[in-house]
């Protein structure tokens, strides 16, 4: 298959996928395949809470929509350009490992794997094992070579000539231990954290806390951490959190909120709450649900040098002072194809092996 049918089946697919957006569901016409894909695609999203408590129809939807805006001529052409992809490459098997903490985790290793050429061997996560092997179903309709290059499997990873892993700090140990013979990306834990100057706006907040509470602060672009200014009000995040006041509803998150607040005053811990989201002073990074660590700074020279001497625990930086590769507040959740995880170029990878 060339190079402009393996972009223009995941273009299709970007079209396909805009059908289904946190305004609503609605068919459209002139979408190939809609008629065998579109029901099943709506009930799996309808069903996908069943099978994982955290995937609210929400916040699938909001994955789903951010990649039916990724998925456009002009974003991947774009994306595209930077590299060289040969008309008949030698096609390699990639194993895959995914991880299942937010809709549609691995779908970006999907897309490079497949886009570049090579055929992939996914090992999906329990936590999300329904919609890539239906996106796969959809994309061997309309480019039926794609049906030999794409297999999920559950057993033992066997027969592959390069290796894509995602886990914790933990898992990475055991991955290397595995796959370190074969060239390999293997993922450990990042967080995201925003530093904040003091002169936000309201409204700058709200954006920012929308990055705290998006996928509950389950995904590694979440932010987990705030740098404030010395003798910075507090009472400003909790007033940008207010209208997320309900998530406290939510049963798994109430159950974690309530954990967790145990554990801090058990402990005597020093926290602030409002009864939905707790604030601690914290020099870690990775912040358990429903809370949010925050560091105190007087210098921010001195917080950059900071930053990058931990830029191996940070996946991304939200901010909107002068810091190198910072996002926009509001933005983390809405990376482009061009951003890779852990800053690892896992195009240029896979187009090199």
């Amino acid at each position: 298959m060339s190079p402009t049918k393996r972009k223009e089946a995941f273009i299709q697919l970007g079209a396909f996928l805009s059908q289904f957006t946190t305004t609503g569901i609605q068919k459209k016409e002139n979408i190939p395949q809609n008629d065998l894909f579109f029901e099943a695609f709506e009930m799996q999203i309808k069903r996908a809470k069943e099978y994982n408590g955290w995937f609210t129809e929400e916040n699938v939807l909001f994955s789903i929509e951010n990649w039916s805006l990724l998925l456009t001529k002009k974003n991947i052409e774009q994306w595209c350009s930077s590299y060289h992809f040969p008309d008949k490459a030698t096609e390699k098997r990639v194993a895959v490992i995914m991880a299942g903490n937010i809709p549609l985790v691995g779908f970006h290793d999907f897309l490079c794997v497949l886009l570049s050429g090579n055929s992939i061997l996914a090992k999906l996560s329990s936590n999300d094992k329904y919609f890539l092997p239906l996106i796969g179903k959809y994309l061997a309709y309309l480019e039926p070579e794609f049906k030999e290059k794409i297999t999920f499997t559950e057993a033992k990873l066997e027969n592959f000539d390069a290796v894509i892993a995602t886990g914790s700090n933990n898992t990475a140990r055991y991955f290397d231990y595995y796959f370190g013979k074969h060239p390999h990306i293997i993922r450990k834990n990042r967080n995201t954290v925003a530093v904040l100057s003091g002169k936000e706006t309201p409204e700058e907040l709200e954006e920012m806390v929308n990055d705290v509470f998006r996928y509950f602060g389950l995904g590694c672009r979440s932010i987990s951490k705030i740098f404030v200014p010395t003798n910075y009000d507090l009472n400003a995040i909790f007033k940008a959190a207010y209208k997320h006041k309900d998530i406290i509803a939510y049963d798994r998150y109430a159950n974690n909120y309530d954990y967790n607040k145990a554990v801090y005053l058990m402990s005597l811990f020093k926290i602030l709450e409002n009864g939905f989201l707790m604030l601690k002073e914290d020099e870690s990074y990775s912040s358990p649900i429903s809370s949010l660590f925050y560091e105190y700074y007087d210098n921010t020279d001195a917080l950059k040098t900071k930053l990058v001497n931990d830029s191996e625990q940070i996946q991304c930086i939200s901010s909107n002072l002068d810091i190198p590769n910072a996002i926009a507040l509001g933005k983390t959740q809405s990376p482009q194809l061009w951003d890779y995880a852990d800053g690892v170029d896992s195009l240029d990878f896979l187009l090199k092996l």
